[in-house]
């Protein structure tokens, strides 16, 4: 048995307190920055990056699910281990409508509650509609989501002493057996981003490309995926894909476009991760999901992966929304928040390298794809050699 230092068990109280204050003012300026960002008439092959990004985060929800579904695995969680069934969701008729019902909610209430599917839907609205305003007004939007993030970013700097808490409370709790479950989780998450990647991405490239896509798969893992490894900010690697994209020889008229977008509207990893942590959950609480509402919740990740912020640890915050699908409560799902702080340094590092690996990777498969309907193909193993030889 461990001690119960109760000093410490506040560091993690005071964390997870943070967050759960923070995220619901977070995922609503973010998804409407994100949205009212959209511009139409884009150039080139932006058209055919942007479904590549959505149909990618799509299928990466989908192989979450499946995933989830023949593994599934269970958290350690300090309240709560039982599901409410008041609030589990019955059938398809049920599911929608309680979505349709809880997202015509008031939003103020819903930031102010945590009702994050609320929160959703009119993120949505307002993003749409701030299209149809000036670009003063969205930049003043795009600079208030900016604020929001720098502030959730502050907190996740504590992340390693809320991180202390929080182990220290599953070590009192549940003995080191329920910590090291979380190893399980890591490499469920790591397994499936690695199968999207080098599989379903991979079939989405050559469907569009006829070649093999390996040598561009491979290459954009180097060039891109390492060093978001490291750097944990799709943000921070965008100079790294521009560079890269140029050497590839692509159009910069698509590329200078489609790369800064990709760094929050291409998210299959975070879509996994929202994915895997929300059905963790549900294992835990011993709910039972039904297809059409692991559908929903593929379509709803998918959609709010798209406006995940590009802060280290990021999509985290997204998984209360995913979680109040279930009628699993904010309170819970904080805690799974806090589970994905314990394991981010792996799950977060991997997760970027996927997501921003694969903006460089779409990127260049869109571009090569219209190129081949145009009668003009290109040989994507001759292009990575020349790209090599252009980086030294």
């Amino acid at each position: 048995m461990f001690p119960s230092w109760t000093w410490i068990d506040i560091l993690g109280d005071l964390f997870i307190g943070a967050l759960k204050a923070i995220a619901p003012v977070l995922v609503f300026l973010v998804i409407m920055s994100a949205i009212s960002g959209y511009e139409k008439g884009a150039d080139n092959h932006f058209g055919t990056v942007v479904i590549l990004y959505l149909g990618a985060t799509f299928l990466s929800a989908v192989a979450a699910v499946a995933a989830s579904y023949f593994f599934p695995i269970k958290l350690v969680l300090s309240k709560a281990t039982t599901a409410d069934t008041a609030n589990a969701p019955k059938g398809i008729g049920s599911i929608v409508n309680d979505l349709l019902t809880t997202a015509v909610s008031n939003p103020v209430h819903a930031v102010m509650n945590g009702d994050y599917l609320a929160i959703l839907f009119w993120a949505v609205l307002f993003g749409i509609a701030l299209q149809m305003v000036s670009q003063t007004t969205r930049k003043v939007v795009g600079d208030f989501s900016d604020m929001v993030g720098k502030i959730a970013g502050w907190i996740i700097e504590f992340a390693p002493f809320g991180i202390i808490g929080l182990i220290h409370q599953a070590l009192v709790e549940t003995g080191t057996a329920g910590v090291l479950r979380y190893g399980q989780l890591v490499l469920l998450l790591i397994g499936t981003m690695v199968f999207v990647y080098l599989v379903v991405y991979a079939l989405m490239v050559w469907g569009l490309v006829h070649q093999n896509p390996f040598p561009l798969v491979f290459w954009t893992l180097k060039v891109s995926g390492i060093p978001a490894f490291f750097t944990r900010s799709s943000a921070v690697n965008i100079p790294i894909n521009l560079e890269a994209c140029k050497d590839l020889g692509l159009n910069e008229k698509s590329y200078g476009v489609s790369i800064p977008l990709g760094g929050s509207a291409n998210s299959g990893g975070a879509a996994i991760t929202i994915s895997i942590m929300t059905l963790a959950a549900t294992h835990t609480l011993g709910m039972e999901f039904s297809f059409p509402l692991a559908l929903i919740l593929c379509f709803l990740t998918a959609i709010a992966s798209t406006g995940v912020s590009g802060i280290a640890g990021g999509s985290l915050l997204l998984i209360p929304m995913a979680c109040s699908l279930f009628g699993i409560s904010n309170d819970i799902a904080m805690q799974v928040v806090g589970v994905g702080f314990v394991i981010g340094v792996i799950q977060d590092s991997v997760e970027t390298a996927v997501n921003s690996a694969s903006d460089l990777l779409f990127t260049a498969a869109a571009e090569y794809g219209d190129l081949r309907k145009a009668g003009k193909p290109v040989d994507i193993k001759k292009a990575v050699r020349q790209a090599n030889q252009a980086r030294g």
